[in-house]
């Protein structure tokens, strides 16, 4: 008898960057253990792409891609816009960071009325109650798909329950946004280095996927934010990683 074919969702993933007194800090979410997919493990924000996703009226409500990013383009291909308003979507819905600009500046949340106002849309946005093209439309965005970087692709491997093709980008992450979970699908969040989480996932106290592991081995290899900003910026190869499962994976 044939095995059934696993569908394979598209999916974007940001690592979003920030400063820190000791090198750079990324923020990651802790996935709540009821989860069908990665329960219990800490991820970069990101999820699947809607299908609505890729309309073209969201070319009204973004910012790039740059000429500069050309490269990043032909290699996400021609569905290159669902990817990128995925990864900007997910990663407000999921993080609360909004990569977006407003009157030519990226949204502040320095504001604490104006951070509790955007803070409201996340739950609809999770519902499919409001989209983020509406969310655009009603506060006068501008998506900064030019400050997020493809970076590469991992299709995870037959033999899974769930199967993602998913490409992750790099961005530096907003002034004054913080971040947190949704206390929904997530139930923590934290900034912190490459370093630190590979150790405490050596320790055994955070839990990563593979393909978590292996996009923070090779993050910790770049001293600073703008060296990895830089890298993904200068990027013009883009590997697609497609991992076999061990027998008795």
């Amino acid at each position: 008898m044939t095995e059934p074919v696993q569908p394979i969702r598209p999916a974007a993933t940001i690592v979003v960057v920030r400063e820190a007194s000791e090198s750079y800090e990324i923020f990651m979410l802790k996935r709540t253990s009821k989860a069908s997919f990665a329960g219990g493990m800490y991820v970069f924000p990101g999820g699947r792409v809607d299908s609505d996703d890729h309309l073209h009226k969201y070319d009204a409500y973004r910012h790039g891609p740059s000429e500069a990013q050309a490269a990043q383009v032909a290699a996400l291909g021609d569905e290159w816009r669902g990817f990128w308003v995925a990864a900007i979507r997910e990663t407000f819905e999921e993080a609360g960071l909004l990569l977006a600009y407003k009157e030519g500046e990226l949204v502040s949340f320095a504001d604490e009325a104006v951070h509790d106002r955007y803070d409201q849309y996340r739950v609809p946005v999770h519902k499919g109650e409001i989209s983020l093209l509406e969310i655009c439309e009603r506060e006068s965005l501008k998506l900064a798909v030019d400050r997020v970087h493809f970076y590469n692709r991992f299709v995870t491997p037959i033999g899974r329950p769930r199967r993602f093709d998913t490409r992750f980008f790099i961005a530096s992450a907003p002034e004054n946004q913080l971040g947190k979970h949704d206390e929904k699908e997530t139930v923590d969040s934290i900034w912190l280095t490459p370093q630190d989480a590979l150790e405490r996932n050596s320790a055994g106290d955070f839990d990563l996927m593979n393909v978590t592991r292996m996009q923070l081995t090779w993050l910790s290899e770049y001293a600073t934010k703008q060296a990895v900003i830089d890298m993904a910026k200068d990027k013009r190869a883009f590997p697609v990683r497609r991992p076999v499962l061990r027998p008795g994976a």
